[in-house]
């Protein structure tokens, strides 16, 4: 019999496989998707943020209501750790200037690769095109391949790492869910998150300036404030500083039905100094000259000004304008867009070594879990953190299990 079978391809289940394996246990990963870990190719496709160097303090803030729950995690597999478990698979890495941590490489596939090259060379086989079909008590995973033939698969324990429900082309499917909540666990419905946020968009901005970047602007929601870049699109608006609000601004729209929020087009200057340079003679420049020259704003950044009614004359209104662009949205983007999603497996439906309480001998780890994180290496590192502790509880679970046996 395995000793561990490891349901999903993903950071989490390559990495707990990685852990349990290097304990001398003999571990059998399944994916429903041709080749593992596609959403992880694809994330770091503009260059693999796999960590951040942020004070500990601040870096587990970054996970919200879910804080307490990944703290012990990320205290036991910091940073740190998952940067030495890099570089002990070749891969160097570098700190960004903001803070971001990154593989030399700049790449998901050499760290991958070195991975499974590791895992080959401890045993653990991969299956690919094989979905999860129910779970059959603690021990057997029933499974479904590609042509509809079902099987089971029996382990002495079962890690479950099937993602969460953002892009579902790439494996995230959230198919599992009515899978577990058959055997009464609770799974708390998925939601989109580090997404971009629907904005009917007058017909010039949307047929001119789809596609334009907004950078270092300032977005104000209530008292959340971030600074960064950000994106007009036809649907609305995305990017970095919207994905930083985008917990904020989707519970604000689940609550109240809409969400108004504010684009500071200058944050590096106040609204007196904007106002003195307005105010200086516009003569017969079109507004569109003249605030291109006293403020370099851009002809997108002009457009944007002009979503909230005509320009005001007065300097000072004007100068307020362009620092608060007051935007409503009343929907995030599809989760299908999102770069991940919150909810999933309700946390108190599992213990601190990440078993199911109601399934004994079933862990879980990854994205399937009820947290979230904003972009900039918070993801993967509390997804290598909750499969390092899954990993242990393994461990443990299986040598208590063996001492059970022993007469």
């Amino acid at each position: 019999m395995l000793d561990v079978l490891v349901i999903g391809a993903g950071p989490a289940g390559l990495f707990a496989a990685d852990q349990l394996a290097a304990a001398g246990l003999r571990v059998q990963i399944i994916d429903r998707m041709p080749s593992p870990a596609r959403k992880f190719l694809m994330a770091g496709r503009g260059g693999l943020n796999i960590t951040h160097s942020e004070a500990p303090d601040a870096f587990v803030g970054r996970y919200r209501e879910a804080a307490p729950f990944l703290a012990p995690m990320i205290e036991a597999f910091p940073p740190k750790a998952l940067i030495d478990w890099c570089h002990g698979l070749g891969q160097e890495t570098f700190v960004g200037s903001s803070g971001r941590v990154f593989p030399v490489a700049m790449k998901a596939s050499p760290l991958l690769r070195a991975l499974l090259r590791r895992l080959e060379g401890r045993g653990v086989t991969l299956q690919s095109r094989i979905s999860l079909a129910g779970l059959a008590g603690a021990n057997t995973a029933i499974v479904q391949t590609e042509n509809g033939e079902t099987s089971e698969i029996t382990a002495r324990a079962i890690l479950l790492a099937l993602g969460g429900a953002s892009w579902p082309k790439l494996g995230s499917t959230a198919a599992w869910v009515p899978l577990l909540e058959k055997h009464g666990v609770q799974v708390n419905s998925f939601q989109p998150a580090n997404c971009g946020f629907e904005i009917a968009w007058s017909p010039f901005l949307k047929d001119r300036f789809s596609g334009s970047p907004l950078k270092r602007i300032g977005l104000t929601l209530a008292e959340h404030r971030v600074l960064g870049e950000a994106i007009l699109s036809e649907k609305g608006l995305e990017g970095g500083a919207v994905y930083a609000l985008s917990a904020e601004i989707r519970d604000t729209v689940s609550r109240l039905g809409s969400a108004e929020f504010e684009i500071d087009l200058r944050p590096a200057m106040t609204a007196g100094q904007l106002a003195d340079k307005l105010a200086r003679p516009r003569g017969k420049q079109t507004w569109s000259t003249f605030l291109k020259k006293t403020l370099k704003l851009k002809p997108s950044e002009i457009a944007l000004l002009h979503e909230n009614g005509p320009l005001p004359a007065d300097p000072s209104s004007l100068a307020d304008r362009v620092k608060r662009v007051t935007l409503t949205s009343a929907a995030p983007y599809p989760i299908d867009r999102a770069i991940s999603s919150a909810g999933g497996i309700a946390l108190d439906e599992i213990d601190e070594a990440l078993m199911l309480r109601k399934m004994p001998g079933v862990f879980a780890a990854g994205e399937m879990l009820d947290w979230e994180a904003p972009t900039g290496g918070y993801l993967l590192q509390a997804c290598f953190a909750t499969a390092h502790c899954a990993a242990a509880g393994i461990e443990t679970y299986l040598k208590t299990a063996t001492l059970d046996q022993k007469p």
